[in-house]
């Protein structure tokens, strides 16, 4: 088979290596990204071909536990790649670039998030835990120095005081998510990736990302739960 055979070229590495050094490239951008390197050195380019050039560098990845996956931003739907560890299990993703009272911090921030009924922590929330770390208490303007970096290097999102988690976060963490967060974790009913900020149906509890409920729901007469037929209550954003 020759798909299966497909070489790495140079091509793939290079797309690799900026993909690698972004940490998180929207679709657009990963697709201009196919074009300029499949250009420079000269090997076959098709524009709608960027997914089988994707998998032909992760079936070299896949000895090294790595993967470039393909994740949706919650605020506006649009799509992002980024490039997962699949060896690490845990947050240890981080443990080689935060301290071990950081990596806390971040820790107890995702609780607050996950288990929060719309998917956002705020800063006060956040602020408050900082001097209740079992590491070691942190000071306050400390605390908000390290969610700053958290949100530069795209593990965190914030907007007006309220922190989620960003794409990034989402795509990388996934699993992690899923599986320590067994009971609030879930899944959209559409799109069938992890959703932080959702709309819950009230009668069977499915979830939905706001960008795929609007899409869902404009095909709709009536907004009507996917999977029970209950009437959805909620505004349709």
């Amino acid at each position: 088979n020759t798909v299966m055979a497909a070489q790495m070229t140079d091509a793939h590495r290079r797309f690799l290596q900026v993909l690698m050094s972004k940490g998180i490239t929207e679709a657009s951008e990963a697709r201009k990204l196919h074009h300029h390197c499949c250009e420079t050195d000269k090997v076959y380019y098709a524009h709608d071909k960027l997914d089988d050039f994707i998998s032909t560098i992760n079936r070299h990845l896949q000895p090294l536990f790595m993967q470039i996956r393909k994740g949706m931003s919650e605020e506006d739907g649009r799509a992002y790649y980024a490039v997962v560890n699949l060896a690490e299990t845990e947050v240890t993703k981080m443990a080689s670039d935060y301290t071990e009272i950081e990596l806390e911090l971040f820790r107890k921030t995702m609780d607050l998030i996950i288990l929060s009924e719309n998917g956002f922590a705020s800063s006060t929330d956040i602020l408050n835990l900082a001097d209740k770390l079992k590491t070691k208490k942190m000071k306050k303007k400390e605390a908000e120095r390290v969610l700053k970096v958290f949100v530069e290097d795209k593990w965190l999102s914030e907007k007006n005081g309220e922190y989620t988690l960003h794409t990034r976060c989402i795509i990388e963490m996934e699993q992690y998510i899923l599986s320590n967060y067994q009971d609030v974790a879930r899944k959209c009913n559409i799109c069938h990736s992890l959703t932080i900020q959702s709309q819950v149906c009230e009668s069977c509890g499915i979830g939905m990302h706001l960008p795929c409920v609007r899409k869902y729901f404009k095909a709709q007469t009536e907004p009507r739960c996917p999977q029970c037929n209950e009437y959805w209550s909620y505004d349709i954003p």
